[in-house]
């Protein structure tokens, strides 16, 4: 390898593109867009995460401190759960921008989480949309192409191709020192990214997926360096390359992601929300009983193993508050057909994100976009983690608040308590029990399962670098490159 006649080739290169008002143009409004919105992004991000810890802490303390009355009530009185946005969201916001941020925890129920960050997007402007992800993943490219769509078919149209070859350049070389030039760019353009990267490393994230993040951005800038430098290479005019260029980019970027998404929600459909909710509805009204209603037909045979069970001939008798019984055993059934309903959805929802991730052989755009969302811990498999881990917070409490309703009050007391005013105080427990409710600390994934499950994204977009310098060194050296125009 000539390494002085690439470093010559790459320098005069730089050269060019500084004496290129376009080049120089394009370079600064890249530049611009991807301060700003790593700028916009990183504050708002960071203000979430001290918002929801803050409302986290508030939200648990409110519970807690509640004064003493009775369980069920503290069952309906319910509890805030909120996800805490990952490090590396403030480079990826991923799937964390659409989905909701906030559950609200309660008996009988599983509510959806809510306050998508979307909603501040009229307070934003359009900056609450554009992420440092999406910038790179998009307009860089568009950047490099302005910058590099002529770097080898300009020296053919100006005949100073064959200048460089009398000197004895490889038509390779050329090529290469072409691409080392814009492949230099590429990298520096993600310098802003290496900043952010950093800062989410200090803030917890691991050192080595904050390095991987940023691996997989330079990976998949790089494929575009070599597609951009083997489309010049194989075309004889600039205005040529730049056309198969804008085309190649709007196929990849654009339509590509737009045809992903149609095919998995044409070959996965979900099911409607309104039609599940009517599903749930009636497989509750078939399978289970009203926890409310203690004389629900539904639990006349756990009434009558109670009774044998305490050998006793009435549920006044027995030693333990029997609505207290129904009401647990209510929530435990309720529990497991929305838990199954849910499972549905989430394995509805991932069968679309596998269809969507499967076209990222089409696409480095593809690839790149599920690498980063994995690497940064906002895909969507780590929302359905908090789904199911604010649900497993949600039934710990409220059956240790029905554990306190079978326990600690008296069954006659209980019935009594909208009508007595003595059974209604003893029906309401101490306030220390409060204390029963755990906190609520969101974990991202491991750093082995994310990049396990990143690995074969990063092998795909290797595979379209490796494909796209073949295919770009093929074109420097074939025949018609050194024939007339």
């Amino acid at each position: 390898m000539d390494w002085p006649a690439l470093n010559r080739i790459a320098r005069e290169e730089w050269r060019y593109w500084s004496r290129s008002r376009l080049g120089l143009a394009a370079c600064a409004v890249a530049l611009l867009l991807i301060v700003t919105s790593l700028v916009t992004t990183s504050v708002r991000i960071d203000a979430e995460r001290d918002a929801r810890e803050q409302l986290q802490l508030k939200a648990e303390e409110t519970f807690r401190d509640q004064p003493a009355r009775h369980p069920h009530r503290m069952v309906h009185y319910g509890h805030y759960v909120f996800r805490t946005p990952a490090p590396l969201a403030k480079a990826d916001p991923g799937i964390d921008a659409y989905t909701g941020t906030v559950t609200f925890l309660e008996g009988h129920k599983q509510n959806s989480a809510t306050f998508s960050p979307t909603y501040i997007q009229p307070q934003a402007g359009p900056y609450a949309t554009l992420s440092p992800a999406l910038t790179y993943q998009l307009l860089v490219p568009l950047l490099l192409i302005i910058v590099g769509f002529a770097s080898i078919s300009r020296e053919r149209e100006a005949g100073t191709d064959r200048l460089v070859l009398t000197m004895a350049v490889h038509p390779g070389t050329l090529w290469l020192g072409k691409s080392l030039a814009l492949g230099v760019l590429a990298l520096a353009t993600l310098l802003p990214l290496a900043v952010i990267s950093a800062q989410a490393w200090v803030q917890g994230e691991s050192g080595l997926v904050t390095v991987m993040f940023w691996l997989g951005y330079a990976l998949y800038l790089l494929c575009w360096v070599f597609i951009i430098t083997a489309a010049s290479a194989w075309t004889k005019r600039a205005a040529s390359s730049l056309l198969m260029l804008l085309a190649c980019w709007v196929t990849l970027s654009i339509l590509m992601p737009r045809l992903a998404s149609s095919a998995a929600e044409a070959w996965a459909p979900l099911t409607g929300k309104v039609q599940s909710d009517l599903a749930i509805a009636k497989e509750l009204r078939e399978v289970g009983g009203d926890g409310h209603n203690a004389n629900d037909p539904a639990f006349a045979k756990l009434r009558a193993q109670l009774l044998a069970q305490y050998d006793v001939d009435s549920v006044d008798a027995l030693p333990i508050n029997f609505r207290g019984v129904v009401a647990e055993v209510a929530e435990a059934d309720l529990t497991l057909v929305l838990n199954r309903y849910a499972e549905e959805r989430m394995d509805q929802e991932l069968a679309q994100a596998r269809i969507a991730s499967a076209f990222s052989l089409l696409s480095p755009f593809l690839s790149l976009k599920s690498y980063s969302t994995t690497t940064a811990n906002t895909d969507l498999d780590q929302h359905h983690k908090y789904l199911r881990e604010a649900e497993a917070l949600r039934f710990s409490f409220v059956q240790r608040l029905n554990r306190l309703h079978t326990e600690e009050l008296a069954y006659t007391d209980d019935i009594n308590r909208s009508v007595d005013a003595e059974s209604e105080q003893r029906t309401r427990v101490d306030a220390r029990n409060w204390r029963l409710l755990d906190d609520f600390i969101w974990k991202p994934a491991s750093v082995a399962d994310r990049l396990n499950k990143a690995g074969p994204f990063a092998l795909v977009l290797l595979i379209w670098l490796i494909t796209a310098a073949f295919v770009g060194w093929k074109g420097a050296n074939r025949a018609v490159w050194r024939a007339d125009g």
